[in-house]
């Protein structure tokens, strides 16, 4: 055998040891790795979707979401998701922005709640003030677009007087709310928009139609106790009250607790309507032919 053949032998082994050591690391040593990186490319594989198909997923997902919504904004109630117990405080804040002076609530978490498959936040509201300024309240509450309930309303009435001694008939009130929240957002819109919370007046119910207060002469007014009719001009009609003093009224003008309502040239007659605390009178002041006064109620 000559030194070439020996020569090529050699190599011929050498590839076949290199072969057989490569195929038993690859093979062998790193079965796991290729198999992982097999598992790899089937998965991405699998989930690889074409540009286009993706935005018509997107257009048909997002039109349905709008019609859910729709539906959803279209109920007269929502319950939020994961609802901050603050809301309520800044709820109260605005919507008694545009209370009188004299109505004032105070609001006071009392804890939460589980019902169902909902939460609540229990709150209480005292306060007191203007009878429609608690009905503004009442109904802003009900009718939001969050779902609040009124649970229990406890109502009395009050007096209280201004500094120039006018007396004030007003309510004092405890509200005990419960504010409804969901954990998902199966019952909220995406977008916010809260109802119309604006109402008419009420009669105040808790006004006494009798009262033993009566406002003060602040403006100076003719008191037609004790009043007596002078004469009649062609302006009008001239009386004196108790204490001396003249006044010069026609018909329409106001008085101390009512109006002139009527001068009868005819008969030297002038007529009142008074508002006596609730009591209504109608006061007649004569001129008589001797120049005195003669009142008839």
């Amino acid at each position: 055998m000559n030194r070439k053949l020996k020569n090529t032998l050699a190599l011929v082994g050498l590839l076949l040891i290199l072969l057989t050591v490569g195929g038993a690391y690859v093979f062998i040593f790193q079965r796991g790795t290729i198999n992982k990186a097999q598992k790899k490319l089937v998965e991405l594989n699998a989930n690889h979707y074409n540009t286009g198909e993706l935005t018509a997923q997107y257009q048909a997902l997002l039109r349905k979401s709008n019609v859910l919504d729709s539906v959803l904004s279209a109920r007269k109630f929502n319950i939020p998701q994961n609802l901050s117990s603050i809301n309520f405080f800044n709820f109260i804040n605005h919507v008694s922005a545009n209370f009188g002076t004299e109505t004032q609530t105070d609001v006071e978490y009392v804890e939460q709640k589980k019902d169902k498959e909902f939460f609540y936040y229990v709150y209480k509201v005292r306060g007191g003030g203007d009878f429609n300024d608690l009905y503004s309240l009442i109904y802003a509450i009900e009718q939001s677009k969050e779902l609040k309930k009124i649970t229990n309303v406890t109502i009395s009435n009050m007096v209280s007087t201004t500094k120039d001694g006018f007396p004030s008939f007003l309510v004092s009130f405890i509200l005990d709310i419960n504010v409804y929240f969901s954990a998902d957002n199966r019952f909220s819109t995406a977008k916010f928009v809260e109802n119309n919370l604006g109402t008419a007046p009420l009669y105040d119910v808790f006004y006494p139609l009798i009262r033993n207060q009566i406002p003060p002469n602040a403006d100076n007014l003719l008191d037609v106790q004790g009043a007596k009719l002078l004469a009649l001009i062609p302006e009008g009609a001239f009386l004196a009250d108790g204490r001396g003093n003249t006044y010069l009224l026609w018909e329409g003008q106001k008085v101390y607790l009512g109006y002139l309502t009527k001068i009868d040239y005819d008969h030297n007659i002038v007529s009142f309507i008074l508002n006596k605390g609730g009591i209504i009178e109608k006061v007649d002041l004569s001129l008589e032919k001797d120049g005195t006064s003669k009142k008839k109620q």
